[in-house]
């Protein structure tokens, strides 16, 4: 007897529904066909192309008609949006999961306006790459990558056990939070890192009549912390609006700890600068030593 074919539509063919399209193409073939919601004629040609969907269109009834999975994967403060355009022509059953950064932000609105036999199980695939759009999609993007799911919005384990079905393929490190919790830790590990790369880059731009001196002098130390300020600047300003609580916290705690080194720099208390920079460099070495151990590999 013949697999059931899946339906997934794909909402926001770029960098990550791209990639997820591409991987799933690449390992499930015919088993799966899928549908990609795009806004402009030269992203629906290069997503059909690239082999990231089967079909692309900008009709949203045409892209989730017959979706048994949809993934959501416009910037955070469209999904809800974008939910409400595309619920008259979902199907009983369907299944909605999303790349979103940020979780509370998005149930708390989804829950009042889904109908009962709509599900939403929350995603987030903690991977990425400084450039945007499919053509910067990979079919590996989320191999060996923690891919956050949250269990606590109340869909069945059938929608569970489906959804997972095709995700695996991925080769994503799977782990599950809950929803508060999730947005707590992605601001600490992404989102935090990210107002801080931008910020390295504004100091750059700052240092006035030094400038050109400054940029003779950028090698891989600067490129490398800097690497994810050229992130797109869309998705990442929804971010700061979505989970501003946990991340200005952050931010504070981090403002304190450079207070701290500063205090240290300035009363050349060169013991608690060494003490700093000892401490962080044996926690980073033991995360990148052991971070393949706190995932589920399945």
């Amino acid at each position: 007897m013949s697999r059931a074919k899946i339906n997934l539509a794909i909402i926001g063919v770029g960098l990550i529904g791209g990639s997820l399209g591409l991987c799933l193409k690449d390992k499930m073939g015919e088993d799966i066909y899928i549908t990609g919601l795009c806004r402009t004629q030269a992203s629906m040609d290069n997503a059909m192309k690239l082999g990231a969907v089967d079909y692309a269109t900008a009709d949203i009834e045409a892209v989730v008609k017959d979706a048994d999975i949809v993934f959501l994967s416009p910037p955070v403060l469209q999904i809800v949006p974008m939910v409400e355009k595309i619920l008259p022509y979902l199907k009983k059953g369907a299944i909605l999961t999303d790349a979103g950064s940020t979780k509370q932000y998005i149930w708390r609105h989804l829950r009042d306006i889904l109908p009962q036999d709509v599900y939403y199980i929350a995603g987030h695939p903690m991977t990425g790459r400084e450039k945007s759009g499919v053509t910067a999609a990979k079919k590996d993007l989320f191999v060996g990558k923690a891919y956050v799911i949250v269990e606590d919005t109340g869909a069945p384990q059938e929608a569970h056990d489906k959804l997972m079905s095709v995700l695996r393929h991925t080769g994503a490190n799977f782990t599950t939070l809950d929803i508060a919790r999730h947005d707590r830790c992605a601001s600490v590990i992404s989102h935090v890192p990210h107002v801080t790369a931008a910020a390295l880059v504004t100091l750059l731009n700052r240092t006035g009549g030094d400038l050109d001196s400054c940029i003779k002098l950028i090698g891989g130390g600067f490129t490398d912390t800097t690497r994810i300020a050229s992130s797109n600047a869309d998705m990442w300003a929804d971010i700061c609006m979505t989970n501003g609580e946990a991340i200005v916290a952050n931010l504070k705690e981090l403002q304190h700890i450079l207070g701290e080194v500063i205090t240290a720099c300035e009363q050349h208390d060169r013991q608690a600068v060494h003490d700093y920079f000892a401490a962080s460099k044996q926690r980073r070495d033991s995360l990148l030593e052991n971070a393949t151990k706190k995932f589920d590999p399945n």
